[in-house]
């Protein structure tokens, strides 16, 4: 039978405090602005620039000053250096940008509420304290009024995806806002958040794009046809100044035979580079810039060619959870033939860095706890230069919260479901719990950049193939190649819609050795001098063990699960490897659950009641170490030592026992 324990999160601090690890790192912005160095981030003093964190969306952007200071503290324990501002200009969200409470009615979007401005100052001024740096975006779901002069505003949905790229009083507010968000000068700091290095990038708009349905076409014909009409005046204007003959009022709006995507091309590179050079010359910004944060089409990837870095969004779910019909997606990424990050692997443009702003494998799925450390050392394997999950909270009224995916008292925040709470993160044990490793992985870059790059080249504009990043991404780098791209340093070039041919297909192992995964037997690992990790079904390699002394075998560790699934997760605290460590974190965690919550199959139909309980991971460790007397605490959710586990140390190795005594997700294993 499963046995699970409660676990009890707080606001403002985590059960292991790690912070002390990246001390030096204190305040953010000491080494300077970054910028862009070659394919990577560095700081202006030289250091290397590579980020782990969270998004605060919509109110959590604007919290009181308690609120403020605890989850900066906690944020840094945590082991994150950066947060990403998303969605403060979502008029659903309370406090938002322009709005402190709900009640009054907002007649434009051309004014910062001050006593939001002030929160977000204050804010911004402990998350610097703490050494954790900012990205943030221009728009994104931003709700014209009438009074901001926009043409039939009351038909626009939020923010108006497509027709904010193009129509110009769209972007002459968005400039509007740009220039007053950016030369707004911190009250707490004293300096405007332009001439701030504690801001590091930014995304001019976030999922905007002309190439996607959701971006154009599904919207159009629901609101005003006034911007369909500008879009084919445009188109025809485009079509006459390069002598095409094609009839751009009688075609089919979103179709992508090649003048249409030519002509999307130019209008998004028009937008996107438009908007860059403003921030450059009238605002003054110095920090790298991207245009948009997904792949939808090969023509969206090439309209970006001429950005700072790339931006790519991953998300292993399924999208079905309604206001009242609660489905869950309940599988496991070890199991998989091939790479869920391919799209963004085609989003990366070779020669140019890359940053994943949203990824996420949400609750209910069971085997969330995969993520946390499959991602960041798939993210280091392609040489990326960080991520932020989405999402912490929607809010920071989190006192109250002692159940897993409901933030919200309703159903739905601004008629969206799954805002109520699946992709909150910050009191779920199964991936916020291990955030810890993936720091630790991320900012020190425990897990090499693969060996070979593949230069996976993009022929058709209108089409998003991913064929050959999903096949070939957790073996070697994958970058994506334009008629423009400069090949001369890859190893290899290949259609981007090609298979890439693997000798095992159960077995995937990249070309440093240090990441692999097996399909067949749904288990993967991460296997590197500084973190050591195992994750999926590994109760599996326990009862079909063939000897003895059977189990997962890394250099160095072997674990003997008797849990039928868990992540077991495994790094230095020190300079020194795990092997001459003399304080090392271990996590063990694997499912968790809201006591009482019910489920029919794949629906929900009880989130439960606190508190959040955790599966006891029972596991035998054997762990190779030059330090004899080491001792192996269990701490609980509290940052008690509850108690010391029994080991023995005999040729270099130490072994014990997790599980049935003193029963934890953390054990700090430490010289006295």
């Amino acid at each position: 039978m499963p046995r699970y324990i409660p676990t009890y999160w707080y606001p403002d601090r985590m059960p292991v405090d790690i912070s002390w690890v990246f001390e030096n790192e204190k305040p953010a912005g000491k080494h300077g602005f970054c910028r862009v160095k070659g394919d990577k981030f560095e700081f202006e003093d030289g250091t290397p620039a590579r980020f782990w964190g969270v998004i605060f969306n919509g109110a959590c952007c604007f919290p009181d000053h308690a609120y403020a200071e605890g989850v900066a503290r906690r944020l840094a324990q945590a082991g994150c250096n950066i947060v990403r501002f998303h969605q403060m200009d979502a008029e659903w969200a309370t406090p938002n940008i322009f709005r402190c409470r709900a009640g009054r009615r907002l007649k434009d979007t051309r004014h910062f509420d001050p006593e939001c401005m002030e929160r977000h100052d204050y804010l911004i001024k402990c998350l610097k304290e703490q050494g954790i740096y900012i990205i943030t975006d221009i728009t994104t779901y931003r709700k014209f009024k009438s009074g901001d002069g926009v043409h039939d505003a009351d038909l626009l949905s939020d923010n108006m995806k497509g027709v904010a790229l193009y129509a110009p009083d769209m972007i002459e507010l968005q400039k509007e806002y740009a220039y007053n968000y950016w030369n707004h000068v911190n009250q707490y700091t004293g300096v405007a958040y332009k001439d701030d290095p504690q801001f590091v990038l930014l995304d001019i708009t976030n999922e905007n794009d002309l190439f996607s349905a959701y971006g154009t076409s599904k919207l159009y014909h629901k609101s005003s046809k006034y911007y369909e009409d500008m879009f084919r005046d445009m188109f025809d204007a485009w079509l006459k100044e390069n002598g095409i003959d094609y009839d751009a009022y009688g075609c089919e709006f979103f179709n992508l035979d090649k003048p249409m995507i030519d002509f999307r091309i130019y209008l998004s590179k028009k937008y996107y580079e438009g908007m860059y050079q403003f921030m450059r010359e009238e605002v003054g910004l110095k920090i790298p810039m991207c245009g948009t944060n997904w792949s939808k089409r090969g023509g969206l990837v090439k309209s970006q060619e001429n950005m700072d870095f790339q931006d790519g969004h991953h998300y292993y779910y399924d999208w079905k959870w309604g206001e009242y019909e609660k489905t869950t997606f309940n599988r496991s990424l070890t199991e998989l033939p091939n790479s869920r990050l391919a799209g963004s692997c085609a989003t990366r443009i070779h020669g140019q860095p890359m940053f994943m702003t949203e990824w996420d494998m949400p609750w209910p799925n069971s085997y969330r706890a995969e993520a946390p450390i499959w991602f960041p050392a798939v993210n280091l394997l392609q040489g990326w230069s960080g991520m932020t999950i989405h999402t912490y909270a929607y809010g920071s009224n989190l006192s109250h919260l002692d159940l897993l995916g409901k933030e919200a008292s309703s159903s739905t925040i601004g008629s969206v479901p799954y805002r109520e709470g699946i992709f909150t993160c910050w009191n779920d044990p199964s991936k916020f719990g291990l955030f810890y490793h993936g720091a630790l992985m991320m900012r020190r870059g425990d897990v090499q950049q693969a060996k070979k790059t593949i230069g996976a080249r993009i022929t058709d504009y209108s089409q998003n193939p991913t064929t050959l990043p999903a096949t070939a991404m957790e073996i070697h780098r994958v970058d994506s190649v334009l008629d423009t791209t400069d090949v001369s340093d890859l190893d290899d070039i290949r259609p981007i819609e090609e298979k890439f041919p693997r000798e095992n297909p159960n077995k995937i192992v990249s070309d440093t050795g240090e990441l692999w995964r097996d399909v067949s037997k749904r288990i993967g690992a991460v296997d590197t001098p500084m973190t050591k990790a195992v994750y999926g079904f590994l109760g599996n390699a326990l009862a079909n063990r063939i000897a003895e002394d059977a189990g997962v075998q890394l250099n160095g560790l072997t674990v003997k699960c008797n849990t039928d699934f868990a992540t077991i997760a495994i790094s230095s605290l020190t300079e020194e490897t795990i092997e001459n460590s003399d304080c090392i974190l271990m996590t063990t965690v694997g499912r968790s659950r809201s006591r009482g919550a019910q489920f029919d199959g794949e629906k929900l139909l009880d989130f439960g009641t606190g508190p959040i309980e955790v599966e006891v991971i029972d596991a035998e460790i054997k762990l190779k170490t030059n330090v004899p007397d080491l001792r192996i605490w269990s701490v609980n959710s509290d940052g008690y030592y509850i108690g010391q586990l029994e080991k023995t140390y005999e040729d270099g190795w130490v072994k014990f026992h997790v599980g049935p005594n003193y029963p934890g997700m953390y054990y700090l294993i430490m010289q006295e």
